[in-house]
């Protein structure tokens, strides 16, 4: 367990997750520094965050001289591991830790968390509605971790009976060394090789969330993608597993699909939990989500009328495949949240209209040839933006068919909404779905998405 108390603790970074560390450290006794790269009047909103906490603050980068003083550091899941300060900070095996690592270690409640290369957004929102609903008078249910509020900013507020339910980043689960009680990994493909170098490694980081757990834990995991089921090797406790297919009757716990249902078995009992009819949200790879939702939900015991309520009504989560209005005859939706060409691959298929693709961003050194082949037959125009716009173009180039898509290419993504509008022809879908980061030009996919809506909005 780590210990706060009269201890000096270096926060790095003072964004969300780095502003939640700074105020539980605080408020548990340590004495805190916080660094950040960014000018001392940049971080005008952080300090008022931070203004009733004695916290010591170091500007416009990062000393290694703090580290005399360390007695540990925190960073943020966006923090790169390999910058010279956390380097130097390993030489000295002064311990790192992650948000969801000191969360992990703090917190006294059972955890429901969700991991994964995509879907664990909607996957993680679903738990969340379906443990509202199977919630008892008194009950809260807390929902964070990579998305909505910094996982130790609610820490203390915890009651003892709580349902705590997270989505994990590989970035966040790279330095864990607890797992939670109920630990799912919805699939592991390539993803954020620009950070973590290699499958291997970002694999390692993914497969922390359940490496820890003990006998007495629930691991969930999706059948159909290999890389995720081979980890049910280093399952201690119970597995639930789920997929489309029927399994065959020697696994104990299964979610699949049969015709149009969603099907729940435990020791040969069957029991409906679903048509899939009830789903509103488009494409096959979200009935994915809803079952693997369904999964974690029987692991944490809720009904299957919980199940369906969470369910029920629900439209999407923000900026993932969101309508945002009819202009010129088509529908335009964004899709910010893709940021690596399969999720954009998995938008392509949730729809049959004829496609503008807006593509675009910070490439993560992933390959672009099997979704640029997938837009020669699903998009009649892409608009590349962005950092990668010239990799996506060459990609595409390579894959061209006679009757292939026109390219155009701008440089900002305002431009390319200005030139998606021109594309675009009556009963068309215009996607945002980038298949890249936003850190090219943007905070976050939420700034990226939130400047695309306005921009649509505003067309004329």
């Amino acid at each position: 367990m780590i210990g706060f108390e009269n201890r000096t603790v270096v926060v790095l970074g003072a964004a969300r997750q780095g502003l939640g560390l700074a105020k539980y450290a605080a408020r548990h006794g340590a004495n805190v520094i916080v660094t950040d790269g960014k000018a001392f009047e940049q971080l005008s909103a952080a300090r008022e965050e931070l203004k009733d906490f004695d916290v010591e603050w170091v500007c416009g980068g990062h000393p290694l001289s703090l580290l005399d003083r360390a007695d540990m550091v925190c960073v943020s899941g966006g923090a790169d591991l390999r910058i010279p300060f956390l380097q130097e900070a390993k030489k000295r095996e002064i311990p790192i830790l992650t948000d969801a690592a000191v969360f992990l270690q703090q917190v006294k409640n059972p955890v429901i968390a969700i991991t994964g290369s995509s879907g664990k957004t909607t996957t993680t929102t679903l738990v969340g509605r379906m443990a509202r609903a199977a919630a008892k008078p008194g009950q809260k249910v807390w929902v964070g971790g990579n998305i909505g509020i910094a996982l130790m900013t609610f820490i203390d507020d915890i009651g003892p009976d709580d349902i705590v339910v997270l989505e994990l980043s590989s970035f966040q689960l790279e330095l864990v060394e607890n797992s939670p009680h109920i630990a799912a990994i919805l699939n592991i493909t390539p993803n954020h090789l620009d950070r973590h170098g290699t499958m291997e490694n970002y694999t390692a980081a993914k497969v922390n969330i359940l490496r820890f757990q003990s006998e007495e834990d629930t691991a969930v995991l999706f059948r159909e993608n290999e890389l995720t089921w081979d980890q049910r090797k280093l399952v201690k406790g119970d597995l639930v597993s789920f997929g489309f297919d029927e399994p065959d009757s020697g696994e104990k716990r299964v979610v699949f699909l049969r015709g149009s249902q969603i099907i729940y078995r435990e020791d040969g009992r069957e029991s409906v939990i679903m048509d899939t009819e009830l789903i509103l949200l488009r494409g096959r790879h979200n009935v994915c989500n809803v079952m693997g939702a369904c999964a974690i939900a029987a692991a944490a015991g809720f009904p299957p009328e919980a199940m369906r309520a969470g369910v029920e009504n629900f439209t999407g989560v923000e900026h993932r495949l969101q309508w945002v209005r009819k202009y010129h005859g088509a529908d335009w939706y964004n899709d910010s949240i893709a940021t690596a060409p399969e999720r954009t691959m998995a938008a392509l298929h949730s729809f049959h209209e004829p496609l503008v693709l807006l593509l675009g961003g910070r490439d993560k050194h992933l390959p672009w040839e099997e979704l640029a082949a997938e837009i020669q037959h699903k998009a009649h125009c892409v608009v590349l933006f962005g950092e990668a716009a010239g990799l996506i173009e060459e990609a595409l180039k390579q894959a061209q068919t006679p009757d292939g898509p026109e390219v155009i290419r701008c440089d900002l993504l305002e431009d390319a909404v200005k030139a998606a509008a021109g594309a675009c022809r009556e009963g068309d879908v215009v996607l945002l779905s980038p298949g890249g980061t936003s850190y090219d030009a943007f905070v976050n996919f939420e700034e990226r998405g939130n400047r695309f809506t306005e921009w649509v909005k505003a067309l004329d």
